[in-house]
């Protein structure tokens, strides 16, 4: 099967991008380049039974871009789709796959534009679903003619895949052919966790069991703490939590010194800023907190300081509240390194976590934040690992995702 892959890779490194790139890589990269290199009669078909043309379909080079209109994106916007007829021709694709927009005007009107200049062309049409939203914003807050251009241009598509049950009413409110729930996955970054980390999990679980059982003496102020490490990552914006997580591991803090606990935690987070004044923001509080020794940002970190960060940690925190938080990568990743995870009941995020398990809490609930610390820092992580194996695996993903897009031949 030929299919013209619309959409970028990094840069901007988003969830979204990653998973394009590791899609793109798999299926054995753009043809247009090996034909180049190799001549057409030399192409190795990769097991997918995939070839792909790729338009890196790029508008934004920074995340703060991401979605942001500029009349300098609609020229790049038309050679982009000028090059996917291009290869309609040139090469007898007659399949598209598209990842359709998040409920932001400017990205949405992006949509009518590739439809309407490429849709026409194309028998087959895949529509992946990363952000949710879209569907309720249609039937909630779109005016009539952006409903009926929106229904028009990206209705009835012949395939829509879906990241999870949760985010099936965005697809199936454009009425596709067929709709599939596909999982992310990713290639495993914790290959060794049975023989290097599972044991250190569960005997750390136990130590600090017991730890919380201990009250230090009032008279007795040289008695040692023991220093939970909580790791937040993602974008530092407030919607991803940054504040609330700050705010929680504070409170907790404040509990453990109350009942004197010899245990306090400490926050690392790492991710950018996107905006200056929620920096501005975070600088203040620095200041306003005076000791701030159990808060570290470490900005942007490279891939292998990323994985030594996860291995380190007892516990990651993510309470997010994003619109448009699809299934986040950050999770799925500190499953595979088997850790306690803190996080909200927020999208399809509930669909991979067990409804009784503490650590799934409210968003914007910092004192929720601090109780399911406090409730998970005992907990051995092991139980997440088998999600990340039997869930997210990067085979499963690509072997379901390489099926779901082959069905639209059938």
């Amino acid at each position: 099967m030929k299919l013209v892959l619309f959409a970028h890779t990094p840069p901007p490194v988003h969830g979204q991008s990653l998973m394009v790139q590791l899609m793109l890589n798999a299926f054995g990269g753009d043809c247009r380049r090996k034909t180049a290199q190799a001549g057409p009669h030399q192409l190795n078909t990769n097991p997918y039974g995939i070839e792909v043309y790729h338009v890196n379909a790029r508008l934004s080079y920074d995340l703060p871009d991401v979605g942001r209109p500029r009349l300098a994106k609609i020229p790049r916007l038309i050679f982009y789709c000028a090059q996917a007829i291009w290869i309609r021709f040139r090469y007898g694709v007659t399949a598209m796959y598209y990842v359709p927009a998040p409920p932001r005007r400017a990205a949405i009107y992006r949509d009518w534009i590739v439809m309407l200049l490429c849709r026409p062309f194309f028998k087959t049409l895949v529509f992946h679903w990363h952000a949710v939203g879209l569907g309720a914003w249609l039937t909630q807050q779109a005016t009539a003619i952006e409903r009926w251009l929106t229904h028009l241009l990206l209705g009835r598509a012949t395939t829509a895949i879906v990241l999870s049950r949760f985010n099936q009413p965005d697809a199936e409110v454009l009425r596709p052919r067929r709709t599939f729930v596909v999982t992310n996955g990713i290639p495993d970054p914790c290959p060794d966790y049975v023989p290097s980390l599972a044991a250190k999990r569960a005997h750390r679980a136990s130590h600090l069991q017991r730890l919380f059982q201990t009250q230090t003496p009032a008279t007795n102020s040289t008695q040692p703490h023991e220093t939970v490490h909580v790791l937040f990552l993602a974008h530092c914006t407030r919607d991803k939590g940054f504040f609330d997580a700050i705010e929680g591991v504070k409170l907790a803090n404040a509990r453990l010194a109350a009942d004197k606990t010899p245990i306090s935690f400490r926050l690392t987070m790492v991710g950018s800023f996107l905006r200056a004044d929620e920096q501005a923001e975070f600088e203040k509080l620095l200041g306003d907190l005076g000791d701030a020794s159990w808060l570290r940002h470490l900005g942007f970190i490279s891939e292998p300081e990323k994985w030594a960060l996860y291995r380190e940690a007892d516990v990651f925190c993510f309470p997010t509240y994003f619109a448009f938080e699809g299934q986040p990568m950050n999770l799925i990743e500190a499953m595979a390194f088997g850790l306690p995870i803190v996080t909200t009941r927020w999208r399809s995020i509930p669909e991979h976590i067990p409804s009784n398990y503490p650590g799934l809490i409210e968003p914007r609930h910092p004192d929720q934040i601090a109780t399911a610390l406090l409730a998970v820092t005992t907990i051995d992580g092991t139980m997440f690992r088998q999600v990340f194996e039997n869930q997210f695996s990067v085979a499963r993903h690509l072997n379901d995702l390489a099926n779901a897009i082959k069905s639209t031949s059938l």
